[in-house]
C-alpha cells in the first residue's frame, strides 16, 4: 500500500488586495485566451551597452575581487564566486596561474567582525578559434568558496579575496533563506530570462532591484556575447542569413566580464541561480562548448546527487526547484532523466509542497519563434513532471511574454503545471511579436531547427487544431500572451497559493502597476502524485486519510 501526500488546502477562488481589486486565482480557469499586442509607440530593441559602460568597465585594480556574486548550496551554506587578474584577448594570450592569488572568504553576523573564513578552488579558461582573424580569449581567474555553518533567515556580512596581499573585496551583505518547511517561503523570487547587456537590459534589472527579491532565477541566454562582436553591437535575428560565410559565431568574451560587473550589485547580495541557454553554448577550437557558462558559475549539482552543471535542483523554504538542461542529454534513457527521476521521487511534499521547474526553451509556446522547437524534450519529460505533481515551469527563449492555464500534452488539465514564458529580459535580437496563429505566420516543420536534439514537430491530434501544425486562433491552452520587456516575480503565501506577477519596463514608474497578474493554486486533493510517500505516517492517520478522500480510490 502507498502513503499518500497531502497538503491542508484552502478553496479561494479569488484574492482582495488592499485597494480592493480582486487577483484572479487558477481556480478561475481555465481562462478565456487574451493576447495584448505589441505597443507600437515602444521599441522592439535597443542597442548593446558599450563596453566603456559606467556599468560594465572594471573599476578595481589586478588582485582585486570584481564580478562577485552568490548562489545557494545548500539551506545552510553558499557559493561566494568572484573574478581576479586581467582577461587577455588576441591572436596570442597566455593564461594566468591561478595557483598566484588565494580565493577565500571572511564572514560574520555583524558588520566588520569575521568570525569564520573558509578557503576555495580558482580556475581560468579559455576561448580560442582555429580560424585566421578571429580574437582568442583568456580569462581572468575565477573563484568559488563555499561558506557553510549558515544559520536561516540571518545576515552575513562578508569579504573575499586573499587576505595575504591584502586584496580583499568591500564588505557585502546577504542574508539566508528559510529552511525547508512547507510554513516558511522566500519572501519574493524574480525570474528573468535572455537578459543580455542592452538599454532594456538595464532597466530590467533597476525594475527588479526596485522589487527587491531574495532571489534570483536567470533562465538562460545570459550575456548575448556571441552576438556582440559579428553585429557591432546592433543585432541580428538571423546570424546564418546575416553571416553566411562565417566559419563559426565568434563569441566576444570580454562581454561576459562586462556583465558580471553590471550583475555585482545585485548578485553579491541575492543568489543567482543559473541555467543554460543556447547562447551560452558559443562553440570553439576542438568542438569545446559551453566552457565560460561552466566555469564562471558555481551550481549545486554536486549537492542534489547531479554529476553536470547543466542539471540540479534545490530548496528555498517550503519551494523545491528543478533547473533542467535543454542543451545535455535529455532522453528516458539518458542520465539527466534518470537523475531527475530519482530527484522527484525523492522529494518530500510535507516539507516541500511546492515544484518548481525551470529551463530555457518553451514547451508551450504560441509565437512563430521557437515554435514546438523542443517538442523532442516534451515527449520525452513531460509524463515525469505531471506525474509528480510539478506546479509551475519557467522557461525564456522566445523574446516575450507567455502565459498557459493548465495543460498537460496539449490539453487542458486542472493537474497539470503552468508554463509561464518570460524571455523578454531586454537582449540584443529584439522582442518577438509575430504568433504562430497569425495569418500567414505559422512556421514551416522545417523551421526552429533546435542547437542540441532531435526534431519531432506534430500536428495536433485532437482539439481545434485537430490535423493541424498550428491553430488558427490564439491555443486554449495559451490564457494571456504579450509582447513586452520585462520580468517576473513569485511570492508563495503558503503551501496551496503563490502570486504571481509579470513586472513590464514601462511600468517601472507607475505604482503598483504590472502586466500580468495571478494566484497559482495548489489542489492536492485532487492533484497529489500517486507516487508520492509519506515515510512514517500511523495507520489511523493512513484510515483518516482515505475516508477523507473516497472519490480518488
Amino acid at each position: 500500500m502507498k502513503w499518500i501526500c497531502i497538503a491542508p488546502f484552502l478553496l479561494l477562488t479569488g484574492l482582495i488586495v488592499a485597494d480592493d481589486r480582486r487577483i484572479p486565482t487558477t481556480l478561475d480557469g481555465p481562462f478565456i485566451p487574451v493576447t495584448r499586442r505589441f505597443d507600437p509607440s515602444l521599441r522592439r530593441g535597443s542597442d548593446d551597452l558599450p563596453m566603456d559602460h559606467p556599468r560594465l568597465r572594471k573599476n578595481v585594480s589586478s588582485n582585486f575581487p570584481e564580478q562577485i556574486s552568490l548562489a545557494i548550496s545548500t539551506p545552510s551554506s553558499m557559493w561566494v564566486s568572484w573574478v581576479t587578474g586581467d582577461a587577455q584577448i588576441g591572436e596570442n594570450v597566455t593564461e594566468l596561474d591561478p595557483s598566484s592569488i588565494a580565493s577565500e572568504v571572511w564572514y560574520g553576523k555583524e558588520s566588520g567582525k569575521y568570525t569564520s573564513v573558509r578557503r576555495g578552488f580558482s580556475t581560468v579558461y579559455s576561448q580560442l578559434y582555429p580560424f585566421e582573424g578571429l580574437l582568442n580569449y583568456t580569462s581572468g581567474i575565477v573563484h568559488h568558496v563555499r561558506i557553510d555553518g549558515l544559520e536561516p533567515e540571518t545576515k552575513y556580512y562578508y569579504q573575499c579575496g586573499d587576505s595575504s596581499i591584502s586584496a580583499l573585496s568591500k564588505e557585502h551583505v546577504f542574508e539566508t533563506l528559510q529552511l525547508s518547511s512547507k510554513s516558511s517561503y522566500p519572501r519574493r523570487i524574480a525570474i528573468v530570462g535572455d537578459l543580455g547587456l542592452t538599454s532594456n537590459s538595464t532597466s530590467t534589472i533597476d525594475h527588479l532591484v526596485e522589487n527587491d527579491p531574495s532571489l534570483i532565477l536567470m533562465i538562460g541566454d545570459l550575456t548575448y556575447a556571441n552576438q556582440y562582436l559579428t553585429t557591432g553591437g546592433k543585432g541580428a535575428s538571423c546570424f546564418s542569413c546575416a553571416f553566411p560565410d562565417a566559419p563559426i559565431r565568434e563569441t566576444y568574451q570580454p562581454r561576459w566580464d562586462g556583465w558580471g560587473r553590471f550583475m555585482e550589485p545585485v548578485t553579491s547580495r541575492v543568489p543567482m541561480m543559473v541555467i543554460e541557454g543556447n547562447h551560452e553554448i558559443e562553440p570553439q577550437i576542438s568542438g569545446i562548448t559551453f566552457k565560460s557558462y561552466l566555469t564562471r558559475f558555481a551550481v549545486p549539482s554536486a549537492e542534489s546527487g547531479s554529476n553536470s552543471s547543466f542539471y540540479y535542483s534545490f530548496n528555498a523554504g517550503g519551494i523545491h526547484f528543478l533547473m533542467l538542461g535543454a542543451y545535455a542529454d535529455y532522453n528516458a534513457i539518458g542520465a539527466q532523466y534518470a537523475w531527475l527521476k530519482e530527484d522527484l521521487d525523492n522529494v518530500d511534499c510535507t516539507v516541500t509542497p511546492w515544484l518548481v521547474a525551470a529551463w530555457h526553451p518553451p514547451w508551450y509556446n504560441s509565437y512563430s519563434s521557437h515554435y514546438q522547437e523542443f517538442e523532442c524534450m516534451r515527449q520525452e519529460m513531460e509524463h515525469l513532471l505531471y506525474e509528480h505533481g510539478v506546479d509551475i515551469v519557467f522557461s525564456g527563449h522566445v523574446h516575450a511574454y507567455e502565459r498557459t492555464n493548465r495543460v498537460y500534452n496539449y490539453t487542458l488539465d486542472p493537474c497539470g503545471p503552468v508554463y509561464i514564458t518570460v524571455g523578454d529580459g531586454g537582449n540584443i535580437e529584439k522582442v518577438d511579436v509575430d504568433h504562430a496563429d497569425d495569418p500567414g505566420k505559422c512556421p514551416s516543420a522545417g523551421d526552429n531547427v533546435p542547437e542540441f536534439g532531435g526534431m519531432c514537430r506534430l500536428n495536433y491530434s485532437s482539439g481545434p487544431a485537430e490535423g493541424k501544425f498550428c491553430w488558427n486562433t490564439q491555443p486554449e491552452w495559451s490564457a494571456f500572451r504579450e509582447s513586452s520587456f520585462g520580468h517576473g516575480t513569485l511570492e508563495v503565501t503558503n503551501s496551496t497559493h503563490a502570486l504571481w506577477t509579470w513586472h513590464r519596463n514601462q511600468d517601472v514608474y507607475k505604482e503598483d502597476s504590472h502586466g500580468d497578474q495571478i494566484y497559482i493554486v495548489r489542489q492536492p486533493e485532487l492533484c497529489f502524485p500517486t507516487t508520492k510517500v509519506l515515510s512514517v505516517v500511523s495507520s489511523l492517520s493512513m484510515a483518516l486519510i482515505l475516508s477523507s478522500v473516497p472519490s480518488m480510490l
